[in-house]
């Protein structure tokens, strides 16, 4: 119940800051058309938004062809979780990353990259799906997918804001500041949601592994290869950025004016803090359960 109220307090505010966008560039016209839109992409966000961030990212679904072994390894964990077994996507970007989405556990997807599944140990690798279960477990997912459709709505709203803003000097200024605020606004309601969940689903997320040391490798070395290596359709698409495990933007630095997660070593550390917790000690020879 939780995980809906918060749905549709997030659903709330982001429809009052679309429509506040659509007042500032239209007057009441603008404003009724931007409830009409909103309104529908409310719908369109809760039944289909998650199918649309598998489409920006050129997600393939897993099958006894594709990536067999990844599929396995996911439903192994959610049967030991006991929760519905989500659907399971690949993509192919060098990038290893990963995420999770879908509007309830029982209409979930994760994703992972290409080059996740090649850089990544066995231990890595199901550390980091665990950690896209725990979003799953928590209803981040749908949270953080309808706050992607609306970011990137808003984005492109005010990326028309010229059109709307007519010739008058005072509407002129009110559009450069809808132009200006309206993504930033955008962007810190994505970065206090990713941020805040981040590092819950960590420690679910190790829970489900069955060790928190090896989610604290896989974010280690995530990072330092998403920091060196570039994610186009990221970059085309920077409204999914908070989904992904860790930031998988860099080549234009958006990153640095607004980090969506928490600071890795950070995380990394409470991971640590955890695994000593627990005594527990890693090994990388320890056979993975997961494989």
């Amino acid at each position: 119940m939780m995980g809906y109220t918060k749905t549709a307090m997030l659903m709330a505010a982001m429809t009052a800051l679309f429509m506040g966008v659509g007042y500032a560039l239209g007057g009441g016209a603008g404003l009724l058309i931007a409830l009409v839109v909103a309104v529908g992409m409310n719908g369109y966000s809760y039944w289909n938004s998650d199918k649309a961030v598998l489409r920006m990212h050129n997600a393939q679904e897993c099958n006894s062809q594709i990536h067999p072994e990844l599929e396995r390894m996911v439903h192994r964990m959610a049967d030991a979780a006991d929760m519905p077994r989500p659907r399971v996507f690949v993509i192919n970007e060098d990038q290893p990353n990963a995420f999770a989405t879908g509007r309830n556990p029982e209409n979930a997807a994760v994703a992972a990259t290409t080059g996740l599944l090649q850089r990544m140990s066995d231990e890595e690798v199901a550390a980091v799906m665990a950690h896209e279960l725990a979003h799953i477990r928590n209803f981040d997912t749908l949270i953080m997918t309808i706050t992607a459709t609306f970011a990137g709505a808003i984005s492109m709203l005010a990326n028309f804001a010229m059109f709307f803003g007519g010739r008058n000097r005072g509407n002129i200024i009110v559009t450069l500041l809808v132009m200006i605020l309206a993504p930033m606004a955008a962007a810190v309601v994505q970065m206090a949601i990713s941020r805040s969940r981040e590092y819950e689903a960590d420690r679910v997320g190790a829970a489900i592994c069955g060790n928190p040391l090896w989610l604290a490798s896989a974010l280690e070395k995530i990072q330092g290869f998403a920091s060196r290596i570039d994610y186009d359709r990221a970059e085309q698409n920077p409204q999914t950025a908070h989904m992904f495990i860790i930031n998988p933007l860099h080549a234009f630095k958006r990153d640095k004016l607004f980090s969506t997660h928490p600071n890795t070593e950070n995380r990394i550390a409470e991971l640590v803090k955890l695994a000593e917790a627990q005594g527990q000690r890693f090994q990388r020879e320890r056979a993975n359960p997961w494989g």
